[in-house]
């Protein structure tokens, strides 16, 4: 049996998809006929659409979220950057660390 190549489907698809399967008209297995996909991705299209529902009325993301976080571990490795500089020029002058690094 020969396997069929990888497909990638379009947001617009997987958002109607997951729609039809809130919709509850029609079971997985007859959604999985109609728009030829796995019942089981269809299940997962389903929950990822539930779940990221309330970003659509305005409420924080993820990714603004991560945004905050990854700004404030760039100060901190920026601050812990400057700190081993320091403690190796010290260490140095202080004969403890060899100048070779």
């Amino acid at each position: 049996m020969a396997r069929r190549p990888r497909r990638n489907h379009t947001a617009a698809f997987k958002a109607k998809v997951a729609l039809a399967a809130l919709k509850g008209d029609k079971t997985l297995a007859e959604l999985a006929q109609q728009f030829d996909v796995n019942p089981n991705q269809i299940t997962d299209w389903k929950t990822r659409l539930a779940e990221g529902a309330a970003g659509v009325f305005g409420e924080d993301t993820a990714e603004e979220q991560a945004k905050v976080d990854v700004t404030r571990m760039q100060a901190k490795i920026g601050e812990l950057a400057l700190a081993n500089d320091f403690l190796e020029s010290a260490l140095v002058k202080a004969g403890l660390l060899s100048a070779k690094r």
